[in-house]
């Protein structure tokens, strides 16, 4: 096995998943646990217990995390970047500390005054951007717009590999709230969605219908089931096509005068929902490139941990 040099990871409020990476950020070995609300006031030794194979084999390997685990319910709180931000400031803001002789950093989250004037904030998808622009250079250069689809999808207008601006959009939540919890799908054991005809026929009405508003929208898929057009197993196809396709028209309303200036979206996430936004922004007229979120993330942190344990930035706890 070649010669292990650092942990990453990637802490959400329900999930961490911790990878063993060598010097060129290769992934040796992955884990996985609780996310930060499930470990609660335990988080340090939560690590500890998980890694502790890593550590009888390798030593005590320096980690870079990020996620909700740099947030109020985390291990430690870091402060936001405030926007527009440059990437590259993420590993000056990180924050550096020592835990049971372990070299730990958190990486910083993001926050902006958004589109409708209001906060908006992201922790562990800003790894994700600087990975992006780590894989691909040419997002470096001039305007760029990309879209992070997940539980709360953000939507990034980056210019010269500065984050100018974001918007986050509920929609991955707000699918699992209504499908899970409303009349319009009662999906209680039903198959993950995929997409299908029933996906794109929702797309095909956010198209034809642009400025409706989504709220306006939803009860088609109780009534277009009640009058025999649509199958109880199609109902969350077409409840995930309207909510993707109406983010998908609200983020180019948004964000209209920065959308001409960009050849593509690039779309950077999980590969099977990465799609459905892909399909999604077709149907509204945009070319679109995908890279892995996974990919992504773990070329951020490998970054960072080369800018972080290598050259010796950051700030110290």
């Amino acid at each position: 096995m070649p010669n292990a040099a650092f942990i990453a990871g990637d802490w959400g409020t329900t999930h961490l998943r911790l990878y063993l990476c060598d010097r060129q950020g290769e992934v040796l070995e992955r884990k996985a646990g609780k996310g930060v609300g499930g470990a609660r006031d335990k988080i340090g030794s939560a690590f500890s217990n998980l890694v502790e194979g890593w550590d009888a084999s390798h030593g005590k390997l320096p980690a870079i995390l990020c996620g909700m685990v740099g947030s109020t319910i985390g291990w430690h709180e870091v402060p936001y970047i405030v926007c527009p931000a440059g990437l590259d400031s993420m590993a000056a803001n990180s924050f550096r500390f020592d835990f049971d002789g372990r070299a730990i950093a958190i990486a910083p989250g993001l926050t902006c005054q958004n589109r409708l004037q209001a906060p908006d904030m992201m922790r562990g998808e800003e790894t994700q951007l600087l990975g992006a622009l780590r894989s691909d250079p040419g997002l470096v250069a001039g305007r760029q717009f990309l879209c992070l689809p997940g539980t709360h999808t953000k939507w990034v207008s980056l210019k010269d590999g500065v984050v100018e601006q974001f918007q986050t959009g509920l929609a991955g939540e707000l699918f699992e709230i209504l499908r899970s919890h409303s009349i319009l799908v009662n999906g209680d054991g039903m198959a993950d969605v995929t997409g299908g005809a029933a996906f794109a026929r929702a797309l095909a009405q956010t198209r034809k219908f642009p400025d409706a508003e989504l709220i306006h929208l939803l009860f088609e898929v109780r009534s277009r089931q009640l009058r025999g057009e649509l199958n109880r197993e199609d109902a969350a196809a077409h409840l995930s096509g309207l909510i993707i396709g109406q983010d998908v028209s609200g983020a180019k309303r948004l964000f209209r005068a920065e959308l001409p200036d960009a050849q593509r979206v690039t779309v950077i996430g999980a590969p099977r929902l990465s799609q459905l936004y892909a399909q999604a922004l077709e149907v509204h007229g945009f070319a679109t490139r995908q890279i892995d979120g996974e990919i992504a993330s773990l070329g951020g942190l490998a970054m960072l941990h080369d800018m972080l344990f290598d050259g010796g930035a950051g700030r110290a706890a």
